[in-house]
Order: structure tokens, then C-alpha cells, then sequence
């Protein structure tokens, strides 16, 4: 949510697929003024005002949409977490567009669109991570193993461009890494862990989130890319 000081109440940047608000009808841009009985003049009066209630309790919540007065009513379910938020938002839908991405790296096309028919593995991680530093050695291997038969792995980091290559070159990582500038990539996929990995299948639909590094979850992985390589392009 975000707060203009120049209209009241909060506007909603941004609803998670399948969420409660998202199953009442509240859309992206929509400015939320009221809560139950409690005015509203940040997130944070939000948080409060549906905090104190129960699961399975209906709210109602009062917005402002295009300059006219609305109402829903939110039905309060069980506050799911990072990683469920995460996977509610992204898996089976069409993997967020990429913005402003400068490969530093290797070589690969900066948008999804521009990869459909392969299966990509979009790991979000950073050079101070120490699970990503394990794990970058994994992927290397997956795109030697894989790159043949459809795969692209890309490295996504909101570093320093000159860092983030000379750390590639150190660690002869052998799949493309990238630079979201702005951090606007990293943003729209809703990652606030190191590593995140993102797999999106040949028709650029997502088909599974993992936050962080489970080196018991490497044949899983594996399998899981085997299947997608294996799946028809339309």
C-alpha cells in the first residue's frame, strides 16, 4: 500500500493473486479510506484494523475507485507466509515482465517474452549471500546439463554492475547474470530472500517458487526441469 498526501487514505500497489482482498474485488490502484469502522490513513492503520479480528470474520472495507465511493466485504482468512504469498502470487500465472535489465554476464535475451519455448530458471540472489554463493555452482551445472535442451538460467542481482561481474568471472559462472538497476524486476516478483528461484515453463507461465537453498531439494529440482523440458512448447 502506498500513502499520497494528496488524497486520503492508502492506495493499493499491489494485490496478491487468490488473497482475500484479491477474491473481494480490490484491484491495483483502488484507494482504501475505511476498514470496519476505522478510518484509514496508512497501512499500518489497515494492519491494525484486521489484525484485531478473527479468522473467518467479514470485513467491510470502504475505497475510492476512479473517484467513486465503493464497498466490499473481505472475508479474513489465515496470514500466510513469505514463501505462501510468494507461490500464491506467481505460481500458474504468467511470469512478470522484466525491466530494465542489463546482462553483465554471459549472454541472454533481457525479456521473457523473448524466451518462450525454453524453460527458464530465474534465480534472484546477491554476491553477500552465502547460500547463493553455494548454490551458484548448482545452476552452472544445470545449464551445462540442460542449456542443449531448452534450458536458460539467469542470474538476477540489484548489486553494482562492475561487482556483480567480476564475481561471475571469480566463481566461472556459466549461465548469464543480470542487473536490475532499479530493482523493479526483483520487486514485481515480491522477492525479499536471497536466493529465490523462480521456473517458468515454455509458454512463460511460472510453475514453482523456492526462497532460499535446501541442498536436499537438488533432485527435486532436477526432476522437476526434467519434466518441464520434456512438455510441449503450445
Amino acid at each position: 500500500m502506498d500513502v499520497d498526501p494528496r488524497a486520503p487514505g492508502v492506495r493499493v500497489a499491489h494485490v496478491v493473486r487468490g488473497s482475500p482482498a484479491d477474491q473481494a474485488g480490490l484491484h491495483v490502484g483502488d484507494r482504501i479510506v475505511r476498514v470496519a469502522a476505522a478510518p484509514v490513513a496508512s497501512g499500518g492503520d489497515v494492519v491494525h484494523a484486521v489484525g484485531v479480528r478473527a479468522v473467518g470474520d467479514s470485513v467491510e472495507v470502504a475505497f475510492v475507485r476512479d473517484g467513486k465511493a465503493e464497498g466490499a466485504i473481505v472475508l479474513l482468512a489465515p496470514f500466510p507466509s513469505q514463501d505462501d504469498v510468494m507461490r500464491m502470487d506467481l505460481v500458474g500465472a504468467s511470469a512478470p515482465p522484466w525491466k530494465d535489465l542489463d546482462v553483465v554476464s554471459g549472454s541472454s535475451p533481457t525479456s521473457i517474452a523473448s524466451l518462450r519455448g525454453r524453460v527458464v530458471l530465474l534465480d534472484f540472489w546477491a554476491t553477500w549471500c552465502a547460500p547463493c554463493r553455494v548454490f551458484v555452482p548448482k545452476l552452472s551445472a544445470l545449464q551445462a546439463r540442460y542449456g542443449a535442451q531448452g534450458l536458460s538460467v539467469l542470474g538476477v542481482s540489484t548489486e553494482d554492475a562492475e561487482e556483480v561481474s567480476l564475481f561471475a568471472q571469480r566463481m566461472s559462472l556459466h549461465y548469464a547474470v543480470a542487473v536490475d538497476r532499479k530493482a523493479e524486476t526483483t520487486r514485481s516478483y515480491g522477492v525479499v530472500s536471497m536466493p529465490t528461484l523462480v521456473v517458468i515453463d515454455k509458454r512463460g507461465v511460472v510453475r514453482d517458487v523456492s526462497i532460499g537453498y535446501d541442498p536436499t531439494a537438488d533432485a527435486r529440482l532436477d526432476a522437476t526441469l526434467r519434466a518441464l523440458l520434456a512438455e510441449a512448447a503450445n
